[in-house]
């Protein structure tokens, strides 16, 4: 199946969502190349960088899980780039 490299930007505004949020990161771990998290604690919010390997319905799939938390907001951008798993 054709994969697509991808980058999911997340902010959290809301502190206990981040349980949800770690679950549907563990969910599509395999998908997973790296992760940043940065507490912005003047802000009291975190931001969240995710890149991915994955199938790009997976990716729409994981995008909008993470989407629907409340207090989340998320932004993906796809790569040109395409390999197969």
């Amino acid at each position: 199946m054709e994969t697509r490299v991808a980058v999911i930007s997340i902010i959290v505004e809301e502190p206990e969502t981040v349980e949800k949020l770690n679950g549907i990161l563990h969910e599509y771990g395999e998908y997973i190349i790296g992760r940043m998290g940065l507490p912005y604690r003047a802000r009291n919010i975190s931001i969240i960088s995710i890149a991915l390997d994955a199938p790009k319905d997976t990716i729409s799939s994981m995008a909008g899980k993470i989407g629907n938390l409340h207090g989340v907001s998320v932004k993906t951008a796809l790569s040109g780039v395409t390999g197969h798993e």
